[in-house]
């Protein structure tokens, strides 16, 4: 007979454990209120401000990927990986195009101030 609660339990690890979530759950509340109280507070404000945020956004991506998407402890971990380096490809592609996209737009629709100038005096 097959041992069904050694893969029931197996199963269990490998979707976390309910002090794992909480940890992870907890962890990021902290790095989201330390982020908007940075902003809110005007604690600090310039390049510094946008560096600290970046790096809060990079914690907080680690502890999804640890305690919620279970990077960490799969049994298989490279195929996660492999979509997770798929996923993470197709959203950085669809950022930069939409910043690329923006940016022209503005270039192409900003009005040359001269221009403006000569509207005015007309």
């Amino acid at each position: 007979m097959k041992n069904t609660s050694h893969t029931i339990n197996k199963q269990h690890e490998d979707h976390g454990t309910s002090k794992s979530l909480i940890i992870g759950f907890a962890y990021s509340i902290v790095l989201t209120l330390a982020a908007y109280f940075l902003v809110v507070e005007k604690v600090i404000s310039g390049w510094v401000l946008d560096a600290t945020i970046v790096t809060l956004c990079l914690a907080q991506i680690t502890v999804q990927l640890l305690f919620f998407l279970h990077l960490k402890n799969e049994s298989r971990p490279r195929w996660k990986l492999l979509i997770f380096l798929f996923m993470l490809g197709v959203v950085v592609i669809l950022i930069a195009g939409s910043l690329w996209i923006m940016h022209n737009l503005d270039y192409r629709m900003m009005t040359d101030m001269s221009s403006m100038k000569n509207l005015q005096t007309q």
